[in-house]
């Protein structure tokens, strides 16, 4: 691969672009160094050429699982080449933004109020700053990823190691103003008891509860409804962080399947399939607070999310798309667990349906999902060890995934069985977490 025009513009790239790219979750070590593709010329479907016109079917991450309905769906791109047409910037604001606003707020009963941005890291820095001006206390009590700003990776000042259990390990808080030490404390998921000693230690002082309604592991009796009565104990604003989970499971927020109602929800990564587009829905005396703080961009108006948006709820609602992205992630599930034991592999499988992970249990276990990634490249996918689930994949595509997963799994039962199987890495080990590149 070191002759591949891909390999030969992450060089570059890495030279001119700290880290190489925009995005920790698309360096290519984070999937198999030295050998992935890296850049795409189309997308299509569920279908990517790379610059060298090579095919591959996506079971990696679909655009870091933004594109549910499929990359360039004719559906949202027709809409959006229209609204581009009209004028997708203006003076004025776009009717669009009233119209999606009100669509969400008709799923959500218990909300009132909407505000937008463009992505999930962002959503969640205001829904944080409402709802600090709503409580008007400084300190949150958090559970899970919610992005890159200052509020969350403060968490890691003073300790390093509070937020890997959240998602990424490693992360540094460089850069971060030191005083916002003691303003942020992780709790686990379904371990009321973390957030019970938060509460008991700093109080009235908490105003932000802000968590993943569901990432993975499914929600412990009582836990959610455990966290929104403590929240409404003390006087905290409760965020649901849905930017991952949001209109995958359900039309509309998990939550709603869960039963219990936040103050705020937060969505992203599906609402636009692949243009950018959040938003934050709250109750409406919580969301006023918005008009007490400056928060306003430029590109928050600009009017291609919203149009997005509206298409891409319209056919997930006339497609019953949920239905399928569920299906999906449960074919794919069996038919690793039927892999699994037909090659006496130990496997766990975790995560929605829809965001399904495969983890091998074993000492080795980066080198054997590598070794996976690897394998399946050559034979035209592009895999990690989570699939984001899309609308554009049908019965046939998984299945001839899964028969192609055969002879691999077969593989790595023979070479670790043999002694290891690092050694059949034709690159290096993929990353675990948050890395340097140097």
């Amino acid at each position: 691969m070191e002759s591949s025009k891909g390999f030969k513009l992450y060089e570059r790239a890495q030279n001119i672009i700290p880290g190489g790219t925009q995005l920790l979750s698309k360096r290519p070590e984070m999937f198999l160094p030295g050998l992935w593709p890296s850049y795409y010329l189309k997308a299509k479907g569920c279908e990517v050429w790379d610059l060298e016109g090579r095919h591959y079917y996506d079971f990696a991450q679909m655009g870091v699982g933004s594109c549910v309905l499929g990359y360039a769906d004719e559906d949202v791109n027709n809409a959006v080449v229209e609204a581009i047409n009209q004028g997708s910037m203006c003076s004025l604001n776009c009717s669009e933004e009233v119209e999606l606003a009100e669509r969400l707020i008709a799923l959500h009963s218990w909300a009132g109020m909407v505000r937008f941005a463009r992505t999930g890291g962002e959503a969640c820095a205001i829904a944080v700053r409402i709802a600090r001006a709503f409580s008007k206390k400084d300190k949150i009590a958090f559970c899970g990823y919610h992005g890159w700003h200052d509020w969350y990776l403060s968490a890691n000042i003073g300790d390093s190691s509070n937020l890997d259990t959240q998602l990424l390990p490693g992360l540094l808080p460089l850069g971060v103003p030191r005083g916002l030490k003691d303003t942020a404390f992780p709790f686990a998921y379904n371990k009321l008891g973390e957030l019970e000693d938060i509460v008991a230690k700093h109080g009235e002082e908490i105003g932000v509860i802000i968590m993943e309604p569901q990432r993975g592991t499914p929600p412990s009796l009582g836990f959610l409804e455990g966290v929104r009565k403590i929240a409404t104990k003390i006087g905290a604003v409760l965020i649901f962080d849905e930017v991952t989970s949001g209109f995958r499971m359900n039309f509309g927020g998990i939550h709603l399947i869960q039963k219990v109602e936040p103050d705020m929800a937060i969505f992203g990564k599906a609402l636009g399939n692949g243009f950018p587009i959040s938003a934050i829905i709250g109750r409406k005396q919580v969301m006023l607070a918005a008009q007490e703080s400056f928060i306003s961009s430029t590109f928050w108006t600009e009017r291609i999310g919203f149009v997005a948006a509206l298409a891409v709820l319209k056919k997930m609602e006339k497609y019953k798309v949920q239905k399928s992205l569920v299906q999906y992630g449960e074919q794919i599930n069996k038919g690793w667990k039927n892999l699994a034991d037909k090659h006496g592999l130990d496997i766990e499988i975790s995560g929605i349906p829809p965001l399904t992970h495969i983890t091998f249990k074993a000492s080795d276990a980066l080198a054997i999902q590598t070794f996976y990634t690897q394998e399946m490249l050559s034979k035209g996918y592009l895999l990690g060890a989570a699939v984001y689930t899309t609308f554009a994949y049908s019965d046939s595509i998984i299945a001839k995934f899964i028969s192609d997963s055969d002879d691999v799994f077969g593989a790595i039962k023979k070479w670790t069985k043999a002694g290891g199987i690092e050694r059949h890495l034709k690159g290096g080990c993929k990353h675990s977490g948050f890395k340097r590149l140097v």
